[in-house]
């Protein structure tokens, strides 16, 4: 009985510590498209770039946001469902999200949009870790 007490906690605080990862992305991907997009969008216009070179960079801006939205929901639906996909998923978005931060540091530097994704991107891998591989839903009664 306190094994399956145990097993519960430990699916609750994996589902909290993964939702509270996708929660830090979803942030992060809305501060990247309310906040730092238009302050973008205004540099690369008084930029002296060729249209269609700007057209791109404001695209690939605006599509990156919108991809760390679609993460974050994939990987919240992943942490809720459990059993072995959804520790995978899990895992997949944050360890992938893990593997771009230094590509990033590398070509911005630190800041505060790093560190967010690199919070987010912890808490996921932590979270999913801590996922059993087995579903924790109870046997159906016969």
């Amino acid at each position: 009985m306190n094994h399956q007490v145990g097993n519960k906690l430990k699916c609750r605080a994996a589902r909290i510590v993964a939702g509270l990862g996708c929660v830090a992305l979803f942030g992060g991907s809305m501060l990247h498209l309310a906040v730092a997009y238009p302050l973008v969008v205004k540099a690369i216009s008084a930029s002296n770039l060729e249209t269609r070179l700007q057209g791109g960079l404001r695209s690939a801006f605006f599509l990156l946001g919108c991809v760390w939205v679609m993460l974050a929901v994939i990987a919240m639906v992943g942490a809720l469902a459990g059993g072995r996909t959804g520790k995978a998923v899990v895992l997949m978005v944050g360890l992938g999200l893990l593997a771009q931060i230094p590509v990033w540091i590398g070509f911005m530097g630190w800041f505060l949009g790093n560190e967010i994704l690199l919070v987010a991107s912890v808490l996921m891998v932590a979270g999913g870790l801590l996922l059993e591989g087995t579903s924790q839903r109870p046997p159906a009664v016969a």
